[in-house]
């Protein structure tokens, strides 16, 4: 099981929980998991085209998915996850 940490604003798709667990061998494999379980919470992540929505990002560790290999950056369970929305300023 890899940890997943949820940032304050989806936490009411997590019933309050700030750290979940699910299962897969990359990013896609595991939000596809927390379908199951968080299916409201996928909706969040994801856009139309199963694209991780523009106003968030997924770290595995300290990287940025963006900069690895997007939805099919692969994971260990040893691995952190965080999501974490983008914030924009000026």
């Amino acid at each position: 099981m890899t940890l997943i940490h949820i940032p304050t604003p989806l936490r009411k798709f997590t019933k309050g929980e700030s750290a979940i667990t699910g299962t897969g061998g990359t990013i896609k494999e595991l939000l596809d998991d927390l379908k199951k379980n968080y299916p409201e919470l996928s909706g969040r992540l994801l856009d139309e085209k199963g694209e991780v929505r523009k106003f968030l990002n997924i770290y595995v560790n300290k990287d940025d998915i963006r900069f690895l290999k997007g939805l099919g950056t692969e994971i260990k369970e040893t691995d952190g996850i965080s999501i974490v929305p983008a914030i924009a300023g000026g």
